[in-house]
């Protein structure tokens, strides 16, 4: 593998799998919160946001893990990527309606005053990391990686 695609493979692996993780871990602590997070974007019923607010945690952690350890990065890349997009898209609303609040990314999120929005940074973040994730699609083999020791010689 050349080091250019090498190094840029572990460092979107790190940090996708890095934020997902971090931010996941944060939540998973303190669902209530979670929850308060996805009921705060007002874009679903509460039953549903409690869903969402429950499950996202545990579903950010398995994906981060598993891109930190290097196996099943391709679908894994695309499940992160698209949570991404996901993210990104809430974000984006939230600002469009006026709304103003915190996006819950890592830990509370909720209503916050006007000047404390961080929405283009935040969207800014997110595009990064869906960016990170469509190249580990493309590119999924990445040294260090779980799937180079169960599929070895394999050209991706």
């Amino acid at each position: 593998m050349k080091p250019l695609p090498a190094v840029l493979g572990i460092a979107a692996r790190l940090a996708l799998g890095g934020v997902l993780v971090a931010a996941g871990g944060i939540k998973v602590v303190d669902l209530d919160a979670s929850v308060r997070s996805v009921v705060a974007y007002d874009l679903f019923s509460y039953p549903i946001a409690e869903f969402i607010g429950i499950t996202l945690p545990i579903v950010e952690i398995s994906i981060g893990l598993l891109l930190l350890v290097g196996l099943l990065i391709r679908p894994s890349a695309a499940v992160g990527a698209g949570l991404m997009v996901i993210f990104i898209a809430g974000i984006a609303s939230a600002w469009a309606r006026g709304l103003t609040i915190d996006c819950g990314c890592f830990g509370d999120g909720g209503p916050v005053s006007e000047n404390q929005t961080k929405y283009a940074q935040e969207i800014a973040r997110d595009v990064g990391l869906t960016l990170a994730g469509l190249y580990l699609f493309i590119r999924p083999r990445t040294p260090f990686a779980l799937d180079n020791k169960l599929q070895p010689d394999r050209n991706s």
